[in-house]
């Protein structure tokens, strides 16, 4: 492991994705990924009582069906990095208590899927464990409580807004490459907290398009690459919006990857039938993107190497009331084709 530039580190031998699962809610099983899913909930309260537990009982399935398919059992886990959306992050720790593995909460909003791998990544490496497994999640219903407005206010939501969505996606970080492994991760690079002062929660997008353009121009400069080095550079959640606004940034720092550039935001949902305005954004949206899409077309070889770069912002309801800014932060993850 050798600690790159600024922000990155690259791994000697490669971290190995040996397990994936994606569970999500009917909307996005409508939309143009649905076929790729593990599995669609019927309806998007999954048999709880509440949104947050559905949310929790999103966790404990992901968990479950990427443990399975990865051939493994809960106790050949040594750690779980796991963060969702909500206060204290109760999805995750009501999800999972029962797993009884050895637990680190990680919060870095729609970007904490790329932020437990990282960590995951980290541990393996750096020979603290064998085997993790990372998981995040987010739900419309419990995201829209939590930030903006219960779902019986009907409340309109802007042309800029984002869809949450309603999913999990769950990884099995091993240290060995096995017949199963999906992807190989060779290195990170750590995002740094952006602010450029906008204070409009319906527009996440442009809030956090200058984090994820500081990560990606860093990584470019630390790794001593160019956009033409990757077959996808993928951002989480900025939308149709927040996407103008990342090209325009990089172009003014010297670096065009309008050729590479894929939004997990943008591909899950249908935007001219299922009326998600942006597009869409949460934990879940570029954990479920990555495991049903991103990592399907590097099993395959159709794509060699890839940047991921999921986005958050870094606000709360506190926050927000009382008139701060939004600022992103955004964390980039090297996958190659196992092939």
């Amino acid at each position: 492991m050798s600690q790159l530039g600024k922000q990155s580190v690259q791994f000697e031998k490669p971290v190995y994705i040996n397990g994936s699962a994606s569970i999500v809610g009917t909307k996005e099983g409508e939309g143009p990924l649905g076929l790729l899913f593990d599995m669609v909930g019927e309806d998007d309260m999954f048999g709880a009582q509440s949104w947050e537990e559905a949310e929790s009982s999103l966790q404990k399935d992901a968990v479950h069906m990427a443990l399975g398919k990865a051939g493994r059992r809960a106790e050949e886990m040594r750690y779980i990095f796991a963060g969702d959306l909500l206060g204290q992050s109760i999805a995750s720790s009501f999800g999972l208590m029962n797993y009884e593995i050895p637990m680190f909460g990680v919060y870095g909003a729609c970007s904490t899927c790329g932020e437990s791998i990282s960590l995951g990544s980290l541990a393996i490496v750096g020979g603290f464990a064998d085997n993790v497994v990372c998981v995040t999640s987010s739900h419309f219903a419990s995201a829209e409580k939590e930030f903006r407005f219960p779902l019986g206010y009907g409340n309109q939501r802007p042309l800029s807004a984002t869809w949450t969505v309603t999913g999990s996606g769950a990884f099995v970080l091993g240290k060995y490459k096995e017949e199963k492994t999906r992807a190989e991760i060779v290195g990170i690079t750590t995002g740094k907290i952006v602010d450029y002062g906008l204070k409009d929660s319906m527009n996440m997008g442009p809030c956090m398009a200058p984090a994820a353009a500081s990560t990606i121009a860093q990584h470019f400069e630390d790794f001593g690459s160019v956009p033409e080095d990757y077959d996808k550079i993928i951002t989480g959640d900025l939308g149709t919006v927040g996407q103008r606004v990342l090209l325009d940034l990089l172009r003014d720092k010297g670096y065009d990857i309008s050729a590479q550039h894929m939004d997990c935001g943008i591909e899950i949902y249908d935007a001219d039938s299922q009326d998600t305005h942006a597009g869409g954004s949460g934990c879940g949206c570029s954990a479920v993107t990555l495991s049903a899409y991103v990592l399907k077309q590097l099993e395959e070889g159709n794509w060699k190497k890839v940047l991921f770069v999921p986005t958050g912002a870094l606000l709360s309801k506190t926050s927000y009331n009382e008139g701060q800014s939004v600022p992103g932060i955004a964390h980039g993850l090297v996958l190659v084709s196992p092939k």
